[in-house]
Order: structure tokens, then C-alpha cells, then sequence
């Protein structure tokens, strides 16, 4: 539960920005929509014209209406003329701001999608996957929500200005006294401005933990329903959710303090104004229509500032939240290249020198790591679980920084590579393998796009004449499910690997599922394997006998370090901690030890 109320915290990659840089960086979106900004800021200004005359025309059809002119009915029908222009105004604004907004947020969108789809693995590490979505999805929509309801206030505030050139040519003396009123209506919005948005980043983060405990139960409803432990999970949500409704009820009761501080203050200037302004009129200084364009010019200044502290703490939720996003486009990876030297295809040779790395500090995985792989060679690690072996196959992937040596790269230094080129070269096949929903077809393509079905065909039927494919319903149309949850392991492992060969690497990385599987998959697996095997570098962290026994070198780790060499024959010859591995975890698989048991079984009476 802890760990449910520290998801408030900030992430790592979080960071500060002033308002006027958060402005800056949004203008530049703006930017890039000139015309519909250029015809949305027509609409404002008419807009705001059409409202400042408004009350005039009404002002001076009181005074008329007092006096008896035969202008009544002019200023009636330029008043009707005003509000209709209003009305079509306001309308073409909406929908070239609603357009723009639209834009400015599926950009927005893409670009925090695109630094998410950037961002190197150890990243990921240390952020949940859901809170990153939240930033992507829940505060570009929130932002957009926000530009538009400012887009509304800044309409408002072009009026008042304009009204304000009117009520000054009427009364210079009531102008100034409306204008002292402001600073009460300044200090009450700034007044909620620091708590506002104290509030509102806590209510993002609090979003951002919910989203998360969502994605990751629905992703785990198998393990929860294995484990019975459906109503932990709902324990967890309840948690944050009711975390979350507990931060916006307090962003709730600022909102609701706004109103009826706004309204008193309003009724305060209002008293004021009625006051001065009736014995100016007793005094003949202005006429009727003027002091009732006074009194209406109160709520015409004092409307767009109670918008603006009403909805402040909306407003400081919108900068919130572009701020998070920005922090997410802006958050710097560790893998960092010196240059993109592209090396055309690989040759495949891979040299560790003197490599440290530890994924957190002082507590290293590597140390002093040295390693020559040569061309076409395959080589299979083994050793105990955190002796390094993943690490390895990781820091050639470049998914991870090393800390201090050199990886080369048929003789090039790693860190001066074209990532992508580079990685266009190598085949992964995680222990894990993860397969996306679609059909298998689909998911084999994914490796090389430009691969035809023949291809991809023969292909598949090199590995175990095909057999593996009856067992699919549909064949290579056969749907996957989400996560390749409709095929079993060694199925998923199948496609994964044919969409290795597809893909036709250089270097070839396997880490091996520890799951057991019926040996008819297995024999498919391995064929699999060897068809890869004969034309890369292989990487290979064996958890099975045929694995290691098929490598041309066996690499033993112990707590980071090379501890023996050798193939099978070789290290079992030399007793050493590779017999002993291979004793406690291999020798179980072979088929000397599975007939060795069978006689045993037999003899005892079985």
C-alpha cells in the first residue's frame, strides 16, 4: 500500500518550468497554424467589439427612451445587428479555435507518444508503463479541455477592454472608480493560484497511479485469477481511487470558495458604483443611460476575472499537465551515441573490453568484463540467476549504458553507431516472447516487412517439415490474442523465432524460457534454433541441454565474471562449476538420464 501512496511522488524525469517558458513552448505549437489563428483571432475581435457596443447601445436607448428621440428605433435595430454579428461571430470562433486546439493536442499527442517510443529501457525500469500513458492520453486531453475554456476568458477580456475606451469618454471620474475595485479581484485570483496548483499536479499524479493499478490488473487478471486474489486487486484499486477522489474533493472546495468570495467582492464594487454614480447623476454630471452603463460595466469587468479565478485552478491544472508532457518529451536517455556510422551488413564480431555496468549505483553486474565473440560463432551462456548473462545480451542490444570499457562492434566502438541500422541487424528472442494482436502472420512480418507470404511460408515449413503449423487452426492466419494469449509458450516461442528468420540477422541473441514444454515443441524450437545458428552470431542464454550442447563455446558466469570456457565435453571433463551446473539444472534433460530413471522405476517395482 505503500508503494500505491509513493506513485504521488514525482517521477525522476520530472521537471519544473516557470509559466512563461510553459507559454512559450505552447505559443510555438500555435505557430504552426497561422491561418486558422489569424481567422479565430477575426472572430475574437469582432467578437469582443459586438460585446463592448453592446451595453453602449443599450445605454443610449435608456437615455433615449428618458428623452423621447425618434433614434430609439435605430439604436433597437443596430442593437439587434450587433447581437446577430455576435452570435455568427462567436460561432466561426469556436469552430477555428476548437480546430486549431484539436490539432495543437493530436500533436502534442504524437510527440510525447514518439519520446515515450524513444526512451531506452532502463527508463521503463523505473517508471510504470500506465503513468507514462496517462501523460500521453489523460493530460494532452486535459490540456486541450483547458486552451479551449481560455480561449473563452481571453474573448472576454478583449471586450473589456474596449468597453473600457466607451466608459472612459463618459465618466473619468466613475472610470477610475471601477478601476479601483480591480485590485480586490487581482489579489483574490492570485490568492488561489499557488494552492490551485498545488492541488492540480497532485490531482494529475493521483490520475496517473490509477490509470496505472488499471493497466497492470487487467494486464495480470490471469496471475490474480490463478491466485485467487481478485479481491486484492480490487482492495488496490479501491486504494486509489479513493486517493484520487480525496485530491480532487480538496481541488473541489478551492473551486467552491472561488464563487462566493468573487461574489461578495462583486457586490462590494457594485454598492460603490451605485452610490458614486447616483449622485452624479443627481448632479447632472451623466445621464441615466451612462450610470446604467456603469452599473452593467461591472460584471463586464469583473466577469472575465471571476472566470479567471473560478477556473483557475483549471488553468493551473492545463499548465500542470503540459508540463508533464513536456517533461516526458524533454526526459533525456541514458544511452546517449557520439556518432551514427553506419557499418552496412555485420560480420558479426563482438569484443568486450575491461566492461563495468551496474543498473544501480554500487551495485555492479559487470566488472572488469572481457569478451572476444568472433564472426558466425555460437556462443552460450550459462551461470546462476544475476550472474550477468541477460545483462550481456542487453548491453549489446545498446538497451543499456555501461559505465566504463569499450563494446565493439566488428571493431567499432558501439557508442558511434546508427542504432537503428544497427539494430535492424540484430534478431532478439526474448525469454518472454511477447507477440502483438493480430495473427501470426502479422506478427512474422513485424520482423521484416518486405517479407512475402511464400517467404514466410517456406520458411515456416523448414522448421520440423511444418508440422508445427497443423497444430494452429488457421495456420499463419490463426489470431494470436492479446500478448499471444490464445497460443501456448513454446507456440509463441515458434513464432518468435520464425520472425527471427525472416529478418535474417547477423547477430543472433536467444534467452531461452525456463518453462517446461512437451519435447515434440521442443524438437521444433531446436530446429528453429539451428536454422538461425548456421547463419549469425548466436547469443545463446541456455536453459536447455541441446542449447548449450549445440554452442561451439560454453561462457560460464559467476557474479558478473567469466569463471570457465569451453564446450560441454571439455568443461565436464574439467569438473569445474559447470559440471556442477550442468548436474543441477541439465542433467535431468538428457536421454541417458531419462532412460537411467525409466530402469530405475522398472527395477524397483513401478
Amino acid at each position: 500500500m505503500a508503494a500505491v501512496f509513493g506513485g504521488l511522488q514525482s517521477d525522476r524525469y520530472d521537471r519544473q518550468y516557470s509559466d512563461a517558458y510553459l507559454f512559450k513552448r505552447i505559443f510555438r505549437y500555435v505557430g504552426e497554424h497561422r491561418l486558422q489563428v489569424a481567422l479565430g483571432l477575426l472572430g475574437f475581435l469582432i467578437v469582443g467589439v459586438a460585446r463592448a457596443v453592446r451595453p453602449v447601445l443599450i445605454s443610449a436607448s435608456v437615455d433615449e427612451l428618458v428623452g423621447g428621440s425618434e433614434f430609439l428605433a435605430f439604436l433597437l435595430t443596430a442593437l439587434t445587428v450587433v447581437t446577430v454579428t455576435e452570435y455568427v461571430s462567436n460561432y466561426g470562433r469556436r469552430r477555428f479555435t476548437v480546430v486549431v486546439i484539436g490539432k495543437i493536442v493530436a500533436q502534442m499527442r504524437k510527440d510525447s507518444f514518439r519520446a515515450a517510443v524513444e526512451r531506452d529501457l532502463s527508463f521503463y525500469d523505473r517508471q510504470k508503463s500506465g503513468a507514462v500513458i496517462s501523460r500521453i492520453t489523460s493530460d494532452t486531453q486535459e490540456f486541450g479541455d483547458v486552451m479551449l475554456l481560455g480561449s473563452d476568458v481571453v474573448s472576454q477580456f478583449l471586450a473589456v477592454v474596449i468597453l473600457f475606451a466607451a466608459l472612459l469618454a463618459y465618466s473619468v471620474e466613475l472610470t477610475i472608480v471601477l478601476l479601483l475595485t480591480m485590485p480586490f479581484v487581482a489579489f483574490a485570483a492570485l490568492g488561489f493560484r499557488v494552492i490551485a496548483r498545488i492541488v492540480t499536479r497532485q490531482g494529475a499524479r493521483a490520475m496517473a497511479v490509477v490509470n496505472d493499478n488499471i493497466q497492470e490488473s487487467v494486464t495480470g487478471i490471469r496471475v490474480a485469477k490463478n491466485f485467487r486474489q481478485e479481491q486484492m486487486i480490487y482492495d488496490e484499486f479501491s486504494a486509489v481511487n479513493t486517493l484520487s477522489y480525496r485530491i480532487n474533493l480538496k481541488r473541489g472546495f478551492v473551486m467552491s470558495l472561488v464563487f462566493p468570495t468573487m461574489g461578495v467582492l462583486s457586490a462590494l464594487a457594485l454598492s460603490i458604483i451605485v452610490w458614486t454614480g447616483s449622485h452624479s447623476v443627481i448632479g447632472g454630471a451623466i445621464t441615466a443611460g451612462a450610470w446604467y452603463l456603469f452599473i452593467q460595466g461591472v460584471d463586464r469587468f469583473w466577469f472575465p476575472f471571476m472566470n479567471l479565478a473560478s477556473f483557475w485552478s483549471q488553468f493551473q491544472q492545463g499548465l500542470s499537465a503540459a508540463e508533464r508532457i513536456f517533461a516526458l518529451i524533454d526526459a533525456e536517455n541514458e544511452v546517449v551515441q557520439s556518432d551514427s556510422l553506419a557499418l552496412g551488413q555485420l560480420r558479426g564480431q563482438i569484443t568486450f573490453e575491461s566492461v563495468d555496468f551496474e543498473y544501480d549505483d554500487g551495485e555492479p553486474v559487470l566488472r572488469d568484463f572481457s569478451l572476444d565473440i568472433q564472426p558466425g560463432e555460437n556462443v552460450a551462456f550459462v551461470g546462476h540467476t544475476g550472474a550477468g548473462k541477460s545483462t550481456i545480451a542487453k548491453l549489446i542490444t545498446r538497451f543499456y549504458e555501461y559505465q566504463s570499457g569499450r563494446l565493439l562492434i566488428d571493431g567499432v566502438d558501439i557508442r558511434t553507431l546508427d542504432l537503428k541500422r544497427y539494430r535492424a541487424d540484430l534478431g532478439v528472442v526474448p525469454q518472454q516472447p511477447f507477440l502483438f494482436s493480430g495473427t501470426v502472420l502479422e506478427n512474422v512480418q513485424y520482423g521484416n516487412r518486405r517479407a512475402t507470404l511464400e517467404e514466410i511460408q517456406d520458411v515456416a515449413n523448414s522448421i520440423g517439415h511444418g508440422e508445427w503449423l497443423e497444430s494452429l487452426p488457421d495456420g499463419l492466419n490463426t489470431g494470436v490474442g492479446e500478448r499471444g494469449g490464445r497460443l501456448s509458450l513454446g507456440q509463441r516461442q515458434l513464432v518468435s523465432l520464425l520472425r527471427v528468420l525472416v529478418q535474417k540477422p547477423s547477430i543472433f541473441i536467444l534467452d531461452e524460457a525456463t518453462a517446461s514444454i512437451d519435447p515434440f515443441t521442443e524438437s521444433q524450437i531446436q530446429d528453429a534454433i539451428e536454422l538461425i545458428l548456421e547463419r549469425s552470431t548466436s547469443i545463446l542464454i541456455a536453459h536447455r541441454l541441446s542449447t548449450v550442447q549445440s554452442a561451439d563455446r560454453i561462457v560460464v558466469l559467476r557474479d558478473g565474471q567469466i569463471i570457465e570456457e569451453g564446450n560441454h565435453v571439455q568443461l565436464m571433463r574439467s569438473g569445474g562449476h559447470y559440471a556442477d551446473l550442468y548436474n543441477t539444472y541439465f542433467r535431468h534433460q538428457s536421454l541417458n538420464y531419462v532412460e537411467h530413471a525409466k530402469e530405475m522405476f522398472a527395477a524397483a517395482g513401478g
